[in-house]
């Protein structure tokens, strides 16, 4: 047993659909949630500033003895996964779970044509994440599109609308066009958007995130190191904790509309003089 919280990282609010699926399956377990709020979206960003940004992020949330990492966020993985692995796994035994691979799989199961769509942040497509989680199985054809404006939607806390579902249209006309009948929302954020994205794709294309099975893969993490917290008392609820690098209260707004009243407190995470939290 271990009652360390798990740390969750995301560079804003998409995480939260991670955290719902965590604390779903893990009711026993507390959070403590990091959105760097005051640098999303991470997409349009280098790849080595994403790395800085995240390592920085996971960095604050091991200071904060936490015994699992997880990142969150598909964009921060493929920039810095490598590195963060090495960082507090080898260095520290802290154990790092992704998101990226647990969604690849479940997409692999659930197409039937063999042709899967990924969408993501400029970011992560360039990355080639998803395409090289893909690669190992033969006789895929994999198709990516980067939608960077979904995530300025989420954080702006608009997910439905005209305007929305225009710029859906626009982003998923080539994944139609291609014939896939599998979609992976390679972006933590757009499970948030699943009506419009649904609604435009068609009832026959599942629509795969990687929130319930990353929630597996940590659940399974856990039990396998015993580090499963001790069971609370009945009526006991976890206290979990959410930072913010910029703006606590459309945080705490937008937090509590997508997460729930689990959402109780949000502090803001200082940075220093490079934008980073110090």
């Amino acid at each position: 047993m271990d009652n360390a919280p798990i740390g969750v990282f995301d560079s804003g609010l998409g995480g939260l659909t991670v955290a719902r699926a965590i604390i779903d399956k893990l009711p026993d377990e507390r959070i403590v949630y990091l959105g760097d709020t005051a640098h999303t979206p991470y997409g349009p960003r280098p790849i080595a500033e994403i790395r800085e940004l995240a390592l920085a992020g996971l960095d604050e949330l091991a200071s904060r003895g936490v015994k699992m990492l997880v990142i969150a966020c598909n964009t921060a993985t493929a920039a810095a996964l490598s590195d963060a692995r090495e960082r507090y796994w080898i260095h520290a035994r802290i154990p790092v779970i992704e998101v990226v691979t647990p969604a690849a799989r479940a997409a692999v199961v659930a197409t039937r044509n063999r042709r899967i769509g990924v969408i993501g942040t400029a970011a992560t497509i360039q990355s080639e994440a998803y395409a090289n989680a893909l690669a190992a199985v033969p006789g895929l054809t994999v198709v990516q599109q980067a939608c960077p404006r979904f995530v300025e939607f989420v954080e702006a806390g608009i997910t439905t609308g005209t305007e929305l579902e225009r710029v859906a249209r626009g982003y998923l006309a080539p994944l139609r066009e291609a014939g896939i009948d599998t979609l992976i929302l390679g972006c933590t954020h757009y499970p948030l958007l699943t009506g419009v994205i649904g609604r435009v794709m068609g009832e026959d294309v599942a629509l795969v995130t990687s929130s319930e099975t990353t929630a597996n893969v940590t659940y399974n993490e856990l039990v396998d190191r015993d580090l499963l917290h001790e069971p609370l008392l009945p009526g006991e609820q976890p206290h979990h904790e959410f930072l913010t690098t910029d703006g606590t209260e459309t945080f705490a707004r937008l937090a509590r509309r997508f997460l729930g009243p689990e959402v109780a407190d949000v502090r803001e995470v200082p940075v220093d003089q490079e934008g980073v939290p110090a």
